[in-house]
């Protein structure tokens, strides 16, 4: 299966006053219902109203995912359809995904007493049936459009061609981050709409492996120091041991002198 993605058309968008893409996600992910205003465990798309115009966030499902590359369990991994997906069985909560994602995506269940890690999965199950996401499909004006990722690409550099007073000459996802598999058009810059200014078009994974690399550094100097600890405590044991029995001895051997002296 080719990869699919999303095109997110800004100035299409309707917002609340629609927000059919934030009911049907919930619904298909079994989520409390509720308006945010930002991505949580509760909410895996919101509408956020920036400069008059209303733009729908959620996961980018970034090309080279650096969530993926930083999970040391293999709880998050990148499918052949382009979403990249999370499995809670084998998550440690390390919560590693957390910093290591340039767009800031992944939410935790802080108060769940079993919390996992929660986010957009691009309706995964779907697409590997045949069916579009629920957000594509519930939309009213085409402001969300589901398809292969090369063809999404397509339809963007057309709709900015033929509009260029209408959108910003390019979309974004393209080549931010290495490339993700949701775009975005919009009339205003980018930035306006929230999303991070210095993204460089290298994907981000070097980065976390290099927090990665020095975790077996860490690990080695916390049990450095806890072994130092524990040495100091059972050395300080064993030299109260040793003084009490050297009393011990002090003492029996003044009680042998003064018997001595008695007789």
């Amino acid at each position: 299966m080719s990869p699919k993605g999303l095109l997110i058309d800004v100035t299409a968008c309707l917002g609340p006053s629609c927000g059919k893409c934030v009911v049907v996600c919930k619904r298909e992910n079994n989520l409390p219902d509720g308006i945010e205003e930002k991505l949580s465990f509760r909410s895996f798309t919101v509408l956020q109203k920036r400069d008059g115009l209303f733009v729908r966030k959620l996961c980018m499902h970034c090309e080279h995912p650096s969530c993926v590359a930083v999970c040391p369990v293999g709880a998050l991994s990148k499918r052949e359809t382009g979403a990249v997906v999370y499995d809670a069985g084998k998550c440690m909560g390390c919560r590693y995904c957390m910093v290591a994602c340039p767009f800031e995506v992944p939410t935790f269940e802080w108060n769940d007493w079993n919390p996992r890690i929660r986010k957009c999965i691009l309706c995964a199950d779907r697409i590997e049936k045949g069916l579009v996401t629920a957000c594509a499909e519930a939309c009213p004006t085409e402001a969300t459009l589901f398809g292969d990722r090369q063809t999404l690409i397509t339809i963007a550099e057309s709709r900015i061609r033929k509009n260029a007073e209408k959108y910003q000459p390019r979309m974004f996802g393209l080549f931010e981050a290495g490339g993700t598999s949701v775009f975005y058009l919009s009339a205003v810059p980018f930035e306006i709409l929230g999303f991070p200014k210095r993204l460089t078009e290298e994907a981000p994974p070097e980065l976390p492996w290099h927090i990665l690399q020095q975790v077996p550094t860490v690990v080695l100097m916390g049990a450095f120091i806890l072994g130092g600890s524990y040495w100091l405590y059972r050395r300080r044991e064993e030299v109260a041991k040793l003084e009490a029995q050297m009393k011990d001895e002090k003492g029996h051997a003044g009680t042998k002198g003064g018997a001595s002296h008695v007789e």
